[in-house]
């Protein structure tokens, strides 16, 4: 059904002569077929949020009505792939078109001539359902794509047969009622509704970052939901570039909204450089990247967050533990206030719509662990870590506000330690972890009978420094008692030895778990043997004069593969040192 425009509006535009359309249908606007969207109707007008610029679009060019909704083609290729908002192929629009977007191209998601080698596993004549596997697709050397009865199919398998196809061939049918449904490697998704689970489960598995100051004071569960709220130049970006190279995801999905094109194309430079740690190939077999920069027309903004969750949660249905990376959201909740404007709807707190919260709110909802609809009740995990990047680093203003309402961590930037080039720059007094007591069972298990117990007394003396700060700042370091110097000392170590880790240092940009516990148990154990060397007249001055102190302060650069032994010989060389001050020794 074709219609015409009555009215444009920036992003927005008005269509008359829309009869039988629906919400959310996907349309052609203009001469040169613009994608767009309607978002509201009202009997056969419909206001229609157009994903590319409208400049030249004027009342009276053609509207053409797709009767489909805003899709995402989901299937083999997608991993290593750079789409734009829209699911629009990075790669094959510079190909086609140089470095500049031509409005109204149209490029399809997945490459229709490549040829996969399926593997089916599903026997004819077995009753499938949505959710069910069929076969296997080798997509990486990292990731087997599992090619999936699409949600909502159920029937009887009349054919299925291995051999070489693309994304447009048939590979086989489902009977439904008698009708045979074709399959292909390939289906499509509608990006705003949720695919569908059998059921949640509960957050007791962690998502291991290879970051100290995350994995052992502010954890985050698979499938849980985390906020990174910071001003400009606090690291937010550097934060989740991290976590997407170096967290035990198996899936990545990075989508950047609305961020600066220098950051974007940072991004898109080193990404393809990078190599996965585990596996030694390239982090791209495993790395889906969304760029949606901030000169991008921002209704496609608003949608790259949906089109990035929606990959995510395809391949969680096959049973992979997917990270998808926001980064960020605050540019996402821009677009909606500005097409929120452009409707002319009534705004909410600093001009946001008043159904801010419930979006945000619907997007972390998507999050989790799940149990898929396949017969052998898989479980995958989708984990959302948002950045977000409120105007001055004020955390009060509505979309930090929203977003603390239901993501159960909170990572808090803090401009203070980036301008001393603490990295990165998570202040430990004001972040927290929702998750740390239902991931204490794992690390007791995994990890180390006392590791809840290193945790908190860590935190506990962090907490103290701050109170003896105030202290000091009056009377000085002087006038406090030994005992309350070595309280300082230790927490300092925390703080310079342990949580400071550098993003560029090929061995302190990740520390695994195992090395984590050692480093804490190693300061802890110092401060304790320090208190003890005090008590029995050593000094805080001469503690720090001790070789042992510097081998500590550089415990960060022992290789992994060494960590146990240097570990041994670096406890054993403590309580020596410590043992002599307090027995008088030098």
């Amino acid at each position: 059904m074709a219609g015409v425009v009555a009215r444009v509006s920036g992003p927005v535009v008005l269509a008359e002569g829309l009869e039988g359309a629906k919400m959310f249908d996907v349309v052609r606007v203009g001469e040169l077929g613009l994608v767009g969207e309607i978002i509201r109707l009202i009997g056969s007008v419909a206001t229609v949020q157009v994903y590319e610029d409208t400049t030249g679009i004027r009342p009276g060019d053609p509207v053409e009505n797709t009767g489909q909704a805003l899709s995402v083609e989901l299937g083999p290729g997608l991993l290593k792939s750079i789409y734009d908002g829209v699911q629009r192929p990075l790669d094959v629009l510079q190909a086609n078109l140089g470095d500049f977007i031509s409005r109204g191209f149209v490029a399809p998601a997945l490459d229709e001539k490549k040829v996969w080698e399926f593997d089916a596993t599903a026997k004819v004549g077995s009753e499938v359902s949505g959710g069910a596997i069929l076969g296997t697709v080798q997509e990486t050397p990292l990731i087997v794509h599992k090619v999936m009865v699409p949600p909502g199919l159920a029937g009887t398998l009349s054919d299925l047969k291995s051999g070489s196809y693309t994304v447009r061939d048939r590979i086989g049918s489902v009977a439904v009622s008698g009708r045979k449904t074709p399959l292909g490697l390939s289906h499509k998704w509608i990006v705003r509704v949720p695919r569908p689970v059998k059921s949640k489960l509960a957050p007791s598995l962690p998502l291991i970052t290879g970051q100290r100051v995350i994995d052992t004071f502010f954890p985050v569960a698979k499938g849980g939901t985390a906020c990174i709220p910071g001003p400009f130049g606090s690291g937010k970006t550097v934060c989740q570039q991290q976590l997407a190279k170096w967290s035990d995801a198996d899936v990545v999905v990075y989508v950047g909204c609305g961020e600066r094109g220098n950051e974007m194309t940072e991004v898109l430079a080193t990404f393809p450089k990078l190599l996965d740690p585990k596996s030694g190939r390239p982090l791209m077999d495993r790395t889906i990247l969304i760029a949606n920069t901030s000169n991008m027309p921002v209704a496609a903004r608003e949608a790259s967050v949906y089109t990035g969750i929606t990959l995510a949660e395809y391949y969680r249905d096959m049973g992979y533990d997917v990270a998808l990376m926001a980064d960020s959201t605050s540019r996402w909740a821009e677009a909606m206030r500005e097409i929120s404007g452009r409707l002319e709807e009534m705004p909410g707190e600093e001009g946001y719509p008043a159904y801010l919260g419930r979006r945000v709110a619907e997007f972390y909802e998507r999050a989790g662990r799940v149990v898929t609809l396949s017969p052998e009740d898989r479980n995958g995990s989708v984990t959302i870590v948002g950045a977000v990047s409120p105007a001055g680093g004020d955390t009060s203003e509505p979309v930090s506000q929203n977003t603390l309402r239901v993501a159960r961590v909170f990572w808090a930037l803090d401009a203070s330690l980036a301008s001393r080039r603490h990295f990165p720059s998570i202040n430990w007094l004001q972040s927290y972890s929702l998750y740390a007591g239902d991931l204490e069972g794992y690390f007791r298990t995994k990890v180390a009978a006392d590791w809840v117990a290193l945790r908190q007394k860590a935190l506990e003396l962090l907490q103290k420094e701050s109170e003896l700060q105030e202290i000091v700042q009056l009377v000085g370091v002087d006038a406090l008692p030994e005992r309350e110097k070595a309280i300082l000392d230790v927490a300092r170590m925390i703080r310079e030895d342990y949580l400071q880790q550098s993003a560029y240092d090929d061995i302190d940009t990740y520390t695994s778990i195992n090395k984590q516990y050692r480093m804490l148990r190693a300061i802890l154990t110092f401060g304790d043997q320090e208190q003890q060397a005090i008590q029995r007249g050593g000094t805080v001055a001469q503690i720090s004069k001790l070789p042992v102190r510097t081998r500590l302060a550089r415990m960060k650069s022992i290789p992994e593969k060494d960590a146990t032994a240097a570990f041994d010989a670096l406890d054993g060389e403590s309580a020596q040192a410590l043992a002599q001050i307090a027995t008088g020794g030098t």
